[in-house]
């Protein structure tokens, strides 16, 4: 049998003994039973012999169940070294071990019998358990249908006007962001503020501008995941800031749909395809490119984390790695079911999945160097944690793969209370406001858990009224958030419950991404009743005028200094095929055809000149 092993592999059950000291052996030879030799060599013979056989079965069949299973772990995994930390992930908590410490007066548990130097299965050992330990139980992550209406924080504060410390339970709203159609949407609006030149970015770090994140949170549907709330005073500032915001821009560039010219992004060829190819096979390859990108490490998003930069940076391990680890996590959870963020994490230890941010935590601290360093127990658990939860909220949920519920994050989580320097932190992470999520058609189509993709079906809910007349009017006393913003995208607001449709409005929902089957589908499942015929007319006319004027790309405006110069440049066998004409004076040469176009104008003798602004003039080159 093959082992994949640790530095620390032991070959054979007496390599493993012979390690030990006299006493510590007799101490484990007391658990057989009978008389324990003197000697070293004796005892460790006297052990050996104990094991021989059809025994070691024997002494497995001794163990309880959490003990069985601690063996099962190792002799079926490609290792010899038992994982505590997955195995409490999976099972809830540790084997009993007992101690072999001759100084203390707990004695050793017959699992003892099966590891050595603490948590080291014998290779000899393993490969007899083989024939007869049964598999281990399969990790299994919780889920459920129905999220909760709210979650249930724990508190511990200060009150001013009692002068005493508070501790209690607060109930927060879970708020509720589906992802799958949004993102299809805010896509596209990106990719458009691209090519209207508004997207700039840094040139070193490719992070976007302030401007730029401004820009990108006007078009994001219903905003980004938190809205900004004034702060309590210039100390406090619980604001997270931009999430869905900063990540898009930074997604297109790994995604290669952009490249920098300057300080501002201008589309690429798959660009500009993609304006047009259908959203959900872009985002596919967008979350494919981003699990391998280097442009952008989530622990950096980590504001509170010092050192990354410094001393810290030598010790940071493949982005690519860990967020390959929690693709892997996610691939074997199911779709359509909600998760508890804290259950995703326990699933990913539990599996093998969990990854490690650094090779030294003891370089990345807060506050302090030395007194808040990230080494100390607890430390790297928490950078793992929150490097997940940064992936998951601000990229994979971003592309429309997840749908997330959250609170807001301050007081969120209080693993990290134990850390020096962090009294003062409103948040560990602007993500801890993550409590669940939900892998929705489209993830699963990213996460190759489909090989299609069939988006979900808009639920039906008798809400609304469309009248014939054109006005939607609401039934009952109020509608939810996500349908008002749908309808506020739709069609014009004419009063608190009131929308009228109209073609410009809807003209601008299918501009920004949206298309007539979506709002069609959504009016007729809000309404619960076929739509009047005269709605029908006007989601069939828009349908048809948002066809009749296609983009054929970009294209370079040529100026002539004559008519004349012009007509014969578009008439040229060589030249015509590759431009059109443009009024008396101007020609278009599509970008494509530039390059082609630029040769066969050389040889009629013309030089295209460059003016600036896009548009070019055309100059008669020099005879002789």
């Amino acid at each position: 049998m093959t082992h994949h092993h640790s530095e620390d592999a032991i070959p054979t059950l007496s390599a493993a003994l012979s390690e030990y000291m006299n006493d510590e052996l007799k101490k484990l030879a007391r658990l057989i039973g009978t008389r324990v030799p003197s000697r070293k060599a004796e005892i460790v013979d006297h052990i050996v012999a104990y094991l021989e056989g059809e025994k070691l079965r024997h002494v497995w069949q001794g163990l309880d169940e959490l003990q069985r299973a601690a063996v099962a772990e190792v002799v079926h995994s490609g290792d010899t070294v038992f994982d505590a930390q997955r195995f409490e992930a999976k099972y809830g908590r540790a084997p009993a071990w007992g101690s072999m410490d001759p100084d203390r007066d707990e004695e050793p548990t017959t699992l003892r019998f099966f590891f050595y130097a603490d948590d080291i299965m014998p290779d000899d050992i393993k490969d007899r358990l083989a024939s007869f330990v049964p598999r281990p139980a399969r990790v299994e992550v919780q889920s459920t249908e129905q999220l909760p209406r709210a979650h249930h924080r724990r508190f511990e504060r200060w009150n001013d006007q009692t002068r005493q410390m508070e501790e209690g339970t607060e109930t927060i709203l879970l708020a509720i962001c589906e992802t799958e159609r949004t993102a299809q949407q805010e896509l596209l609006g990106v990719l458009r503020l691209v090519d209207a030149g508004q997207i700039r970015v840094s040139d070193k770090t490719r992070k976007p501008t302030a401007a730029t994140v401004k820009a990108v949170s006007e078009l994001l549907v219903g905003g980004d995941y938190y809205p900004h709330e004034p702060p309590r005073d210039k100390y406090h500032d619980d604001n997270p800031g931009p999430m869905r915001a900063f990540a898009w821009p930074m997604i297109v560039q790994a995604g290669k749909l952009v490249q920098l010219s300057g300080k501002r992004l201008q589309l690429t060829r798959s660009g500009r395809k993609a304006l047009t190819a259908p959203a959900v096979d872009t985002i596919r390859a967008l979350w494919s490119r981003w699990v391998d990108t280097t442009i952008l490490d989530e622990l950096s998003r980590i504001d509170c984390v010092k050192g990354q930069t410094g001393k810290g940076k030598r010790g940071l391990t493949a982005v690519s790695g860990r967020r390959t680890a929690v693709r892997t996590t996610l691939g074997g959870c199911p779709q359509d079911r909600w998760i508890a963020v804290d259950e995703l994490l326990r699933f990913m230890r539990a599996q093998g999945d969990d990854f490690a941010v650094t090779r030294d935590a003891w370089d990345l601290y807060i506050g302090d160097p030395q007194s808040g360093s990230l080494g100390y127990e607890g430390g790297e658990s928490i950078l793992e944690d929150r490097y997940t939860l940064c992936l998951l909220l601000e990229y994979a949920a971003t592309l429309g793969l997840l749908d997330v519920a959250l609170i807001p994050p301050a007081g969120a989580r209080d693993d990290y209370d134990d850390l020096w320097g962090t009294d003062d932190l409103p948040y560990f992470s602007r993500y801890d406001g993550l409590m669940y999520l939900r892998i929705n058609a489209l993830g699963a189509y990213c996460l190759d858990m489909a090989t299609t993709y069939t988006p979900a079906a808009v639920e039906v809910k008798s809400v609304l009224r469309v009248l014939p007349n054109l006005r939607i009017s609401v039934l009952g006393d109020s509608i939810e958030d996500a349908d008002r913003l749908a309808l506020d995208a739709y069609a014009i607001s004419i009063s608190d419950s009131g929308w009228k449709l109209d073609l410009g409005k809807l003209l601008s929902a299918m501009d920004q991404g949206r298309s007539v089957a979506e709002i069609r589908a959504f009016l007729e499942a809000r309404s619960g009743a076929p739509l009047p015929q005269t709605a029908i007319e006007l989601l069939e006319d828009t349908a048809e005028r948002s066809t009749r004027v296609r983009d054929r790309g970009m294209a370079r405006l040529v100026e002539c200094d004559e008519a004349s110069l012009a007509t014969l440049i578009a008439s040229d066998p060589k030249t015509r095929k590759h431009c059109m004409r443009a009024g008396e004076r101007h020609l278009v040469v599509p970008m494509a055809s530039e390059a082609a176009f630029k040769r066969n104008l050389r040889d009629l003798g013309y030089l295209l000149g460059a003016t600036g602004g896009g548009s070019e003039r055309v100059k008669e080159m020099p005879h002789g």
